[in-house]
């Protein structure tokens, strides 16, 4: 599995904390980490939260990467940007239990992780503990075991709903600011990257409009 990394630019400078711990629990478990940045404060580009939703919906869509962990400041800004595009279901996780039942229950695609709340003596540690529940195992078995059939029969419904309620990402991106849309995809590596993963070639067309 994929797995994308994304900050914006009130947590950048957490960047490389975050990273770290990201890879040293799922990189054993046979997952890749993929970092989009922003990797430090200072970058050029700068990534709003709602960037972060536009750049998460394109890795996701395209199948450039399986899952994104990204958060902000408080976490609800950029879960609600990814939750606003087709294909991207993200929670807001602050602890391990969060990220067990979530992953167990509603079975996302995505985090958003309050970077800027309680982080202070052993944050890395809870980033550690974070991920950990997250892909211990399959997501979407339920919790507790005895509810798996309502819960999954619930993210259908869910997906169902999402379906009509949201448009094609291919539709939307030409719809909003020209601007906003090409600095979610100003990263320094961003074209390495997408380019290198994205297995959707309308989408890789559509992004290729906003930045070539």
């Amino acid at each position: 599995m994929k797995i994308a990394l994304i900050n914006e630019n009130s947590q950048a400078a957490k960047n490389a904390v975050i990273e770290k711990a990201l890879k040293k629990v799922v990189e054993p478990m046979g997952h890749t980490v993929i970092n989009y940045g922003m990797y430090s404060a200072e970058d050029e580009a700068q990534l709003t939260y709602v960037q972060n939703g536009i750049l998460a919906a394109v890795l996701l869509n395209s199948g450039a990467a399986d899952y994104v962990i990204t958060g902000c400041g408080t976490g609800a800004g950029a879960m609600l940007a990814l939750n606003s595009f087709p294909g991207v279901i993200c929670g807001h996780v602050e602890d391990p239990l969060d990220a067990y039942t979530f992953a167990q229950i509603n079975d996302g695609n995505a985090i958003a992780i309050p970077f800027a709340k309680g982080f202070g003596w052993g944050g890395d540690l809870n980033l550690e503990y974070i991920f950990e529940k997250l892909f211990c195992e399959e997501s979407g078995q339920g919790y507790p075991r005895e509810r798996a059939v309502p819960e999954q029969r619930n993210k259908k419904i869910l997906d169902g709903v999402r379906a009509v309620s949201l448009r094609k990402l291919t539709d939307i991106l030409p719809e909003l600011d020209k601007d906003l849309v090409k600095g979610a995809f100003a990263g320094e590596h961003f074209k390495e990257y997408f380019y290198a993963d994205c297995k959707d070639e309308e989408i890789l067309k559509t992004v290729k409009s906003f930045i070539e």
